[in-house]
């Protein structure tokens, strides 16, 4: 690489991590049940000391991880990057008891943690959450004693005011295509705390599995780890639970989102270099017209092109998670950019090199098989391709504005 030279100490931790992965991770995966929690899998990479990295460690090692071991093992690698996108609010915007309690848990694999903000009707717009977090009737009415009673003229009693012990707030709804659901130990949850205020009246909840009124169904989906939907009846929250500020919540989300887009982006880069490297071996051995595939100008312009992508998705991610780790203003769109050209270029690597194969390709177990069947999601989840674009153009056309005045 020249525009992102790595230090020799990076590299040679991801020949470490490809390494790891094949040897140790990729055997624990293939004994795991598709669509359910692999407890085994999480327990080795915590004995490997992964997803305490996550705690401790920018974006761009967050990325490399990410890449390395989607290379050898994606099952490893969205075992950890789930662990990563739902403890990150706890680490980021967690209490000190918070923090004390689940992330020692997430950090040995003891516990296993999911991001739920995705529901039936508010997918890509998550400012739309219609999960309803009410105030609970008896901090209510504890809260307007302490105000006078209602219509005294006081103003109302903020949603923290309720007594230890007691919950401040019910949360009714649902959730839908939540990873690790109905199978996580908490959820980071994301709940309209204030009606008809948009992004600005959501409120982050930390909600343990166990709470009364929380149920979970599984999704029968396209995917090795499992994806569920949330019922909340009513379910009982305190101001103990609460990450970082009430009606705050969205900024949450977005600073979670932020940070993980690009490793989507890396994600999906390590898929795309595996689908190359295998194309480029069986393109070299594989007989065909009396000479090798890769003689064949057809095959090694497609190769070169494969390859051409590959690298320039990679830089990109590279590039976002820089910015990310030096606090550069333009997080959002450079994010956004790295997962939508990353997902994008990684769904054509890996189609292409399903091509250059041909049929053997299409056999259950073969890596490109299994690779096609996992390089299609990221460009749904945390924002699909064309939420990215949107959100690219919104910050393009943000930072016009300023020009655009001055001109005037």
């Amino acid at each position: 690489m020249t525009a992102f030279s790595l230090e020799p100490g990076h590299v040679t931790w991801c020949e470490e991590l490809r390494t790891l992965a094949a040897g140790r991770l990729r055997p624990l995966a293939e004994r795991g049940e598709p669509g359910r929690v692999n407890r085994p899998l999480l327990a080795e990479l915590g004995a490997l000391g992964l997803p305490a990295r996550l705690f401790t460690s920018g974006a761009l090692d967050l990325c490399l991880m990410r890449e390395s071991l989607a290379h050898s093992c994606t099952e490893a690698e969205t075992a950890l990057a789930l662990q990563g996108l739902g403890a990150h609010p706890v680490h980021a915007h967690g209490t000190e008891p918070q923090r004390a309690r689940w992330l020692p848990r997430v950090a040995d694999g003891s516990a296993v943690a999911a991001f739920a903000l995705t529901e039936p009707d508010a997918g890509s717009d998550a400012a739309a959450l219609s999960l309803r977090a009410a105030r609970d009737a008896g901090a209510r009415a504890a809260a307007d004693a302490g105000a006078g009673g209602p219509g005294a003229g006081a103003a109302p009693a903020p949603l923290s005011a309720a007594p230890d012990g007691t919950s401040a707030w019910r949360l009714t709804g649902e959730k839908c295509w939540i990873s690790n659901a109905p199978e996580a130990d908490f959820y980071t949850v994301f709940a309209r705390t204030t009606p008809g205020a948009g992004a600005r009246g959501v409120t982050a909840f930390l909600v343990p599995a166990d709470r009364p009124g929380l149920t979970g169904t599984p999704l029968d989906m396209l995917s090795p780890h499992p994806i569920g939907a949330l019922a909340f009846d009513a379910v009982p929250v305190t101001a103990a639970d609460v990450l970082g500020v009430p009606d705050r919540g969205f900024r949450v989300a977005m600073d979670t989102l932020n940070l993980f887009r690009p490793s989507v982006g890396a994600f999906a880069v390590g898929m795309a270099q595996a689908a190359l490297d295998a194309a480029l071996a069986h393109t070299g051995a594989r007989d065909a017209f009396g000479g090798k595939l890769r003689d064949l100008q057809a095959v090694s312009h497609q190769v070169a092109e494969m390859a051409l992508r590959t690298e320039a998705a990679r830089l990109m991610v590279y590039a976002a998670a820089t910015a990310y780790d030096t606090g550069a203003p333009d997080v959002p769109k450079r994010a956004a950019m790295a997962k939508l050209l990353a997902t994008e270029t990684a769904q054509y690597v890996v189609d292409r090199a399903v091509q250059l194969h041909g049929a053997r390709a299409l056999r259950r177990g073969h890596l490109l098989e299994h690779l096609y069947r996992e390089v299609r999601a990221p460009r749904v989840y945390e924002g699909a391709s064309e939420v990215q674009r949107g959100i690219i153009a919104k910050e393009l056309y943000r930072a016009q504005q300023p020009t655009e005045e001055a001109g005037a």
